[in-house]
């Protein structure tokens, strides 16, 4: 296993349970204690976990955003499905809204072949994907740009929204809770999201399993603005029935 598939098993582990050791990755992977403590402290400068003794912590304030390249290394077969199963929900001629982020970057994959679409989005990696096809038209927001992310951001961003009115908005977030609702990690972010929630006729937030149970800095909107959510199968069962006892529809990939 390479050193860059190992860092993608270690930061699901965290996201999963917290912690991990050096012991549990010795086993897991077969290599060396050396290799995994080398591992942990890359990944520790990139400032995605904190050493401990015998192992790692997630080291995560709720506004600290891991940076994009680093997300897209983490649950990608998961994002992939979650992608699959939300291009399922559009139809010829639909106008939809792409949010900026990782999964929602795999539902644009997802979307190449398709015809007739409107696209709008404030993500420079969704509107270079779909650039070259001439078979739908592609609205880039004006805005801010996000070192990194790629995303556009502020007045001009929020303003777009404003102007246009799209059928479905696929919508990707930092955290998803019970009681907190939908949050985000950068307020400038969450500003443009609620902008594009009010646009949208159907919020089909796609998100992995991870980001259940998580609040991060700023709060984007409550479960109740959610049409369905879209998740992998990681996801526990107690968990999926605690929204639909909230009448927010739960979708399994």
């Amino acid at each position: 296993m390479l050193s860059q598939e190992r860092h993608q098993v270690i930061l699901q582990l965290l996201d999963s349970k917290n912690s991990v050791t050096v012991a549990e990755l010795v086993e897991r992977f077969g290599v060396s204690e050396m290799t995994v403590r080398r591992d942990l402290d890359a990944l520790e400068r990139q400032g995605l976990l904190q050493r401990v003794h015998g192992g790692a912590i997630l080291a995560r304030g709720r506004g600290y955003e891991p940076p994009f390249l680093n997300r897209r290394l983490v649950r990608i077969a998961e994002k992939q499905r979650i992608a699959e199963k939300a291009a399922a929900y559009v139809q010829e001629g639909d106008s939809i809204a792409l949010d900026v982020g990782t999964t929602t970057l795999e539902v644009a994959r997802q979307l190449k072949d398709r015809r007739n679409l409107t696209i709008i989005t404030p993500s420079f990696r969704i509107a270079g994907l779909l650039a070259e096809l001439p078979h739908n038209r592609v609205i880039l927001t004006g805005g801010i740009l996000r070192p990194g992310e790629l995303s556009l951001i502020g007045r001009l961003a929020e303003e777009a929204f404003r102007n246009f009115f799209v059928d479905k908005l696929f919508l990707g977030v930092g955290g998803i809770d019970l009681e907190a609702g939908l949050t985000e990690y950068n307020i400038e972010d969450a500003q443009v999201k609620q902008a594009m929630i009010r646009s949208a006729k159907e919020v089909i937030v796609v998100a992995d399993a991870s980001k259940f149970g998580r609040i991060a800095f700023a709060a984007v909107a409550s479960l109740e603005k959610i049409t369905r959510i879209i998740t992998d199968s990681t996801i526990d069962a107690d968990l999926v029935a605690a929204f639909q006892a909230l009448d927010v529809e739960v979708i399994v990939a």
